[in-house]
């Protein structure tokens, strides 16, 4: 079933999801836990992404679910992701998380660092 996304949200692609199932399991989480993405400053775009599989959702963080996932997004956060899509690719270019992000105009080589 296909389903529409509103494009002021995250998405999370089945890959990425099966991937946080997969490292909340070996971390011993079951439940509500969530993959909560943010930014912070750093890297040699100017915004660094954040990535990490938590047990509950902050409280100011904004909740999406989608692909049986929870993703818990920081409020301070949300505004340099919305739109942005999290993947996981384990082909021959790298492997691990990837982010497809619409608001960045410029981002680093390895992908983890961008502007705005």
């Amino acid at each position: 079933m296909t389903q529409t996304i509103e494009p002021s949200t995250i998405r999370i692609t089945e890959a990425a999801a099966i991937k946080v199932r997969y490292f909340a399991e070996k971390q011993g989480l079951s439940g509500d836990y969530g993959v909560k993405v943010g930014v912070k400053g750093g890297g040699c775009s100017g915004l660094t992404y954040t990535l990490s599989i938590e047990p509950q959702a902050g409280p100011d963080d904004k909740v999406v679910e989608q692909e049986g996932v929870r993703v818990f997004v920081p409020k301070k956060s949300y505004v340099f992701l919305a739109g942005t899509e999290l993947d996981f690719s384990d082909g021959l270019n790298g492997k691990g998380f990837t982010f497809s992000n619409p608001n960045a105009k410029s981002t680093c080589g390895c992908g983890s660092s961008f502007s705005t």
